[in-house]
């Protein structure tokens, strides 16, 4: 599995931008130069038809640099249960702005803690000419503040799953509909915003077909562990590097503690680590641009080795930094944050092994 020259390309492309501008005034900037926004967007839609391994390459960068621009949120969870959802008309009117980042969009799913469909207790009951009322709790909101998730978007996409009589369907809300409220919420991680939504009946519109929510959103799912593992990926590698060249400088008993052999041992184990967990995201990106059966073993796989590899190396960058690592003015405890924070977003590495398991039992059992 190897990337092409031109996602190379892209990669350099996304990191240059990445060493000029820093945070949320980023985003502008990716979109606007090299399109991020809109790569996995169909080109009829007004998107560059690209697909996972160049969403990969994305997020791999960012998660170097723990970037807190909404490309998961907006361009992978939104976009990805739009096309999910084979709404035509939806997608026509949502995706385009969307994928020119003038509009950042917000999935609104989680409940509980919790990331599978069959959880979901908001309900959706229905109203004259279309309209849908929609009431209940969503946590974990990627980007769902109330400025529609970058100060620098236009609007905001805002889709909710709810429960109708058919099952778990998906909906679009207005963000500034009078029947919702925002509710921030205080993370270990503050490079990730995650938002608290209260919905009481707020006017909602249905997107695909009532009763499919439960197939969007596993579909979205294992997309979502797709892209965040490499997004894993890519601030492990970080990790070892800065530990590497620290290993280096730092001297100890007359020489470089990166010359002791116990520091040896443990430096090349998160490095077989973070190209282990590199190869799970990769395999899980393949899956998905060849539209294999094997995708939500591989996404699930991916999710659980790359959270545990991240959360792994970014303790041995604390312990290996020594005194230093635990300091408020290193970067080391900003990804010891993001290592925990994205182990258990779109459930933990023990619920998807679980998942992993179920799927090959049931397979076994054909």
């Amino acid at each position: 599995m190897r990337l092409t020259e031109e996602q190379e390309e892209l990669r350099s492309a996304v990191r240059s931008v990445l060493d000029r501008h820093e945070g949320a005034t980023a985003w502008r900037h990716l979109t606007r130069q090299i399109g991020i926004a809109g790569l996995a967007v169909p080109e009829e839609y007004g998107g560059a038809g690209c697909g996972a391994r160049e969403v990969h390459v994305v997020m791999e960068e960012l998660g170097r640099r723990l970037s807190p621009v909404p490309y998961l949120g907006s361009a992978v969870l939104t976009i990805q249960a739009l096309l999910s959802s084979g709404d035509e008309p939806a997608c026509a009117r949502l995706l385009p702005p969307l994928a020119e980042g003038g509009a950042v969009g917000t999935l609104a799913w989680a409940e509980s803690g919790s990331w599978d469909p069959a959880a979901i207790r908001a309900e959706a009951t229905p109203r004259p000419r279309a309209v849908w009322r929609i009431t209940g709790t969503k946590e974990h909101v990627l980007h769902g503040e109330k400025s529609g998730g970058q100060a620098e978007a236009e609007s905001g996409v805002l889709l909710v799953a709810a429960r109708t009589a058919r099952g778990v369907s998906l909906f679009q809300v207005a963000t500034d509909d009078p029947g919702l409220r925002h509710r921030p919420t205080v993370t270990m991680d503050q490079t990730r915003p995650q938002t608290r939504l209260v919905f009481q009946e707020a006017e909602g519109r249905i997107v695909g077909r009532e009763g499919d929510g439960g197939r969007i959103l596993g579909h979205v799912l294992d997309i979502a562990c797709t892209a965040l593992a490499a997004e894993q990926v890519g601030a492990a590698e970080r990790c070892l590097e800065v530990t590497v060249a620290y290993a280096k400088e730092r001297v100890q008993f007359g020489r470089p503690i990166g010359s002791f052999q116990a520091v040896k041992h443990r430096l090349a184990d998160a490095y077989v680590r973070v190209e282990s967990a590199r190869s799970a995201a990769l395999g899980a990106a393949f899956a998905v641009d060849e539209g294999s059966a094997e995708l939500r073993r591989r996404a699930a796989a991916a999710k659980s080795a790359c959270s545990e590899a991240f959360s792994s190396v970014a303790g041995e960058m604390i312990q290996l930094h020594g005194g230093i690592g635990i300091t408020w003015e290193h970067d080391a405890h900003r990804y010891f944050k993001r290592a925990h924070g994205s182990a258990h977003l779109f459930g933990s590495p023990s619920w998807h092994r679980g998942r992993l398991a179920a799927d090959l039992g049931l397979t076994a059992a054909r």
